[in-house]
């Protein structure tokens, strides 16, 4: 049966002292712990016969991904050399993007970034179809849309996507229940972690879906 697999992986830890919603604002970097917990999903993967031949490897183009998938390219292209096989290169794509939220470049949880916050509730009042941004249908419908260009791209292969926790979990959420939105509080989608969606190329119907949190202990 013909198949092709989706590895999304989210970031590492971000280093962000000052504690801001940095969304999709430039130069927020992986942290020290952020670049352990990536080298140990990236030997996770290169270690691993069923992950470690891909077919391609795509990423968000912000700071925290492209890094996130430099480090797991690295590990995998030592294997790919050992092999006699071409290194891999990195592919960038919008729809992978964290999602858009009106609150970037305020503080988490304080002042005006605090979702609490009077002037707040109203974009807060239903944590399962929050108006401060982008939609869940609208990430849903855009990570979708990549995906079905990988099946139809890559059939019966093996893919890398380095993206963020909303995009991941607001996919897996639609596949599994028919409906892209969620409490946000409840996501499993661990720094790091990786979660893997399996597609049927002849019909587009979810074969399975697994998860894995190689950084846990890290």
């Amino acid at each position: 049966m013909p198949a092709t697999t989706i590895h999304f992986v989210r970031h590492g830890e971000v280093y962000n002292p000052g504690h801001v919603i940095y969304e999709r604002l430039p130069g927020y970097h992986l942290s020290h712990r952020g670049e352990r917990m990536v080298r140990a999903t990236a030997r996770f993967i290169a270690e691993n016969p069923a992950l470690n031949t891909l077919e391609a490897v795509y990423s968000s183009p912000l700071d925290r991904t492209r890094e996130t998938a430099g480090i797991i390219v690295e590990a995998l292209d030592r294997v790919r050399r050992a092999r006699g096989q071409k290194p891999l290169t990195v592919r960038y794509d919008d729809r992978l993007l964290e999602a858009g939220n009106e609150f970037r470049g305020r503080r988490i949880g304080r002042g005006k970034g605090a979702l609490w916050h009077p002037e707040n509730l109203k974009l807060v009042s239903d944590l399962f179809r929050p108006s401060w941004g982008e939609s869940y249908r609208e990430i849903a419908d855009r990570v979708g849309d990549f995906v079905r260009d990988q099946v139809a791209g890559h059939p019966d292969s093996q893919i890398l996507v380095v993206t963020h926790e909303s995009p991941i979990w607001t996919y897996r959420h639609l596949l599994e229940t028919g409906r892209p939105e969620h409490n946000m509080l409840l996501r499993k989608t661990a720094l790091a972690s990786i979660t893997s969606i399996t597609i049927d190329d002849r019909d587009g119907q979810v074969l399975g879906i697994t998860y894995a949190d190689p950084a846990l202990r890290v």
